[in-house]
């Protein structure tokens, strides 16, 4: 083991592997290369936890999407998703499920370069941690209410009115988070890229309106008609709390 950052190449084509492997490590990185989601998780259950992944997303056996909200839910590990179709349907659903950017193939190469960097920058991604059965104060304190539903900022976890949790990827919590800490203010776009990326967005992420439309399918009692996570006309978003 070094102090270098690990980086695993998921790919089922033996090519790209070796391509971005010989890539990576000339530029510094310790890079493990896998054919897929089995070999993955083998890596991982060595306590060999890469940094940051880089995931195909057609694979045999378990593809991409699935290894992404398995990494996002159990590991710290960044995840870059690599989709041959470049589709936004593709990108929609990879960053929903907790990935962190994504590249279509073919890959320029420098541009990988500088993805994985972007990425490694970012703080490191929540790791679940083992829940506590005490039940304290504090830790009622710390859940914020979105209309029918309760935020719980301890466990990053989102529950609805019959205390049933709901499903959030890692940056929906983190959007989510933001909003709790700023209720009632208007959000433009920008900021809330720049608040719940830690200052890390580039403009080819345009996926905040997806992200907020799914979120209000997930908080609002009516998502067509929103009353916790509201449109601001040519502004952005704010979190409207009632007295």
């Amino acid at each position: 083991m070094t102090d270098r950052q690990h980086i695993a190449v998921v790919d089922d084509d033996p090519d790209i592997r070796a391509t971005f492997e010989e890539y990576l490590t000339d530029r510094g990185y310790r890079v493990s290369t896998v054919g897929g989601g089995e070999a993955l998780r083998d890596l991982i259950g060595t306590g060999d936890v890469p940094d940051a992944a880089l995931l195909d997303v057609t694979m045999p056996g378990e593809d991409g999407f699935s290894l992404a909200r398995f990494l996002s839910s159990e590991t710290g590990t960044r995840i870059i998703m690599v989709t041959a179709s470049g589709e936004t349907v593709d990108r929609v659903v990879g960053l929903e499920l907790g990935a962190d950017d994504y590249l279509a193939k073919p890959v320029d190469l420098r541009e990988l370069s500088a993805r994985v960097k972007a990425v490694l920058r970012r703080p490191t991604a929540h790791r679940p941690a083992e829940p506590d059965p005490r039940p304290t104060p504090k830790a009622a304190a710390e859940r914020v209410r979105f209309g029918p539903c309760e935020l719980d900022l301890g466990s990053r976890k989102l529950f609805d009115e019959d205390g049933r949790e709901i499903w959030i990827s890692s940056m929906e919590f983190d959007m989510l988070q933001v909003f709790a800490d700023r209720p009632n203010r208007v959000l433009s776009r920008e900021s809330l890229l720049e608040l719940a990326h830690h200052g890390d967005w580039d403009p080819f992420d345009r996926s905040i309106d997806t992200r907020i439309s799914r979120l209000r399918r997930k908080i609002e009692r009516d998502p067509g008609k929103p009353s916790v996570l509201k449109t601001v006309r040519g502004a952005g978003y704010i979190f409207v709390v009632e007295p």
